[in-house]
């Protein structure tokens, strides 16, 4: 029986992701999933700002822009009579420290498959077909058990198994919240000639129900919207093709419309749940199979990409034997806390749509999400220093590490977010006095960091805006983790390297 470093359970976003970020570590990673082939269902349809950041670290945001769409206005509906056509963000621009000023929209099965062409390029596939059942854990390492019998050995095993997570189940972890069987939805992929597809259709009635028909890119389906049929008892009826068009029918009120070609018919229902861990020893819970949310403001599939992205670096030093003590322990510590506030949020954004679709002038637009990843102030990793560089107001570590455009040393353009795509930390020194230090450090710690002199040879800020961004005004130097989050703001070389000794047991050069 072979070990690997990490099995990962599920192949969505979540499980996608993370299997990238450990193999272009060096992990050894094995990523297996129950279903017997790739699905093309929606489902999760939008890729927002931050989580385009963290791909285009991952190295698919480029595919994903080229595949999706940035731009579908909302055209509103009401008892059949066209009420107005909204773009939210039409007047967001892309900025020097943030270049997404709007999200993607996406179908969730482009999403993987883009993820897995990826994760291909590092020579690792997922092993579709292999279902996980249970597993055992000890001292050094997880022993995960298949369906067929077979015992598969791991360092680690991470549940991406969604909202049924048996992982989750074989964890013993509490999953708090609640399911309102009242509030469900009907939801699925249909083809519908003669609706155009240059915009986001949503038709609403004065009782308070309606529904609403988005263009998915690259395809000729429609992902489909409604309030249920219900049966003589109150129950959502089955979903259908037929009972698609009746609702269609009674609510758009478009003679001649005729829905075709289904190939995703669901029932969703009102979900709001999380788990009380994401780890027990080496078993860890990311994505849906630690919290379900509702469907509005598309928080799932992006909330799971960024636990992802938090936890791969983590996981990638501990498999190397270099975590530092505590370091794994901070996945849960920073990422749970975002779970409670998505799901927060999450439902709120749920009840604004509710209200929303009662009143002629607002729809589904109204529930546009806040920003997500703005950062971990409170963890344990975002060290203060009593030679803090910058205003602490505007940026302090565990933030969101900014974008800023700089030139590289043979004088080309280069963004902050491409000099980060490195898996190592990054250290910024601004300006020539602390050059020598950045040389030092980055000889020192060359396996765990890359390291610049801003304005001394190595970039050069010819613009300002990577200044402005970090709060730099004297000389200093910005620690930037791995998952693009600040880690120290500080003048004293002795921070680095102490702050560096306590993430990872990595011995300095001398």
């Amino acid at each position: 029986m072979s070990e690997d470093d990490v099995l990962i359970v599920g192949a969505g976003p979540t499980g996608l992701t993370l299997a990238i970020e450990l193999a272009r570590r060096g992990a050894g990673v094995r990523i297996v999933d129950a279903a017997p082939v790739p699905h093309r269902e929606s489902r999760g349809k939008g890729l927002q700002p931050r989580t385009l950041e963290v791909l285009e670290d991952v190295g698919v945001t480029e595919r994903a822009l080229a595949t999706g769409t940035t731009r579908l206005p909302f055209r509103k509906y009401f008892d059949g009579a066209h009420v107005n056509d909204t773009d939210p963000f039409a007047d967001a621009r892309p900025t020097p420290d943030a270049p997404y000023e709007r999200g993607v929209l996406i179908g969730q099965w482009q999403v993987e498959e883009l993820l897995r062409e990826r994760l291909a390029e590092f020579g690792t596939t997922v092993e579709l077909g292999t279902e996980v059942t249970g597993f055992e854990q000890d001292a050094d390492g997880v022993t995960a058990v298949l369906a067929d019998g077979e015992r598969i050995r791991a360092g680690y095993l991470v549940g991406c198994d969604g909202g049924r997570s048996r992982v989750r189940r074989a964890m013993g972890v509490r999953f708090d919240g609640t399911t309102e069987e009242a509030q469900s939805m009907v939801v699925g992929d249909v083809e519908a000639e003669g609706i155009g597809r240059d915009v986001w259709h949503q038709w609403f009635t004065s009782d308070g129900s309606g529904v609403a028909l988005c263009p998915m890119p690259g395809t000729n389906s429609f992902q489909f919207q409604a309030s249920p049929e219900l049966d003589a008892s109150g129950e959502p009826l089955p979903p259908s093709l037929e009972s698609f068009q009746r609702i269609f029918d009674r609510h758009a009120r478009v003679p001649g419309i005729t829905l075709t070609d289904p190939t995703w018919l669901s029932v969703w229902r009102v979900n709001v749940r999380m788990v009380d861990r994401m780890r027990v020893g080496r078993v860890f819970l990311a994505g849906d199979a630690a919290h379900v949310h509702p469907i509005a403001g598309g928080l799932g599939m992006n909330t799971g990409i960024q636990d992802a992205y938090n936890l791969g670096w983590k996981l990638a030093l501990a498999t190397a034997g270099q975590a530092g003590p505590g370091l794994l322990d901070t996945y849960e510590e920073e990422r749970l806390p975002v779970a409670a506030w998505t799901l927060g949020i999450s439902t709120e954004l749920y009840a604004r749509v509710l209200e929303a679709v009662k009143e002629p002038g607002t729809g589904v637009e109204a529930a546009a999400p806040p920003p997500m990843g703005t950062g971990y102030r409170w963890s344990s990793l975002a060290t203060s220093t009593t030679t803090s560089a910058g205003d602490p107001d505007t940026l302090r570590p565990g933030d969101r590490a900014p974008d800023a455009p700089c030139l590289d040393a043979s004088g080309r353009p280069v963004r902050l977010f491409q000099v980060y795509a490195d898996p190592r930390f990054t250290l910024l020194g601004f300006g020539p006095e602390v050059a020598d230090a950045v040389g030092k450090l980055a000889a020192e710690y060359a396996g765990l960091v890359q390291a610049f002199a801003v304005d001394a040879g190595d970039l050069e800020d010819h613009e300002g805006h990577a200044r402005r961004a970090y709060g730099v005004t004297d000389p200093a130097l910005v620690l930037v983790r791995p998952d693009n989050h600040v880690a120290l703001l500080t003048r004293d070389p002795a921070d680095v390297a102490n702050y560096l000794t306590h993430i990872a047991t990595f011995t300095p050069k001398e």
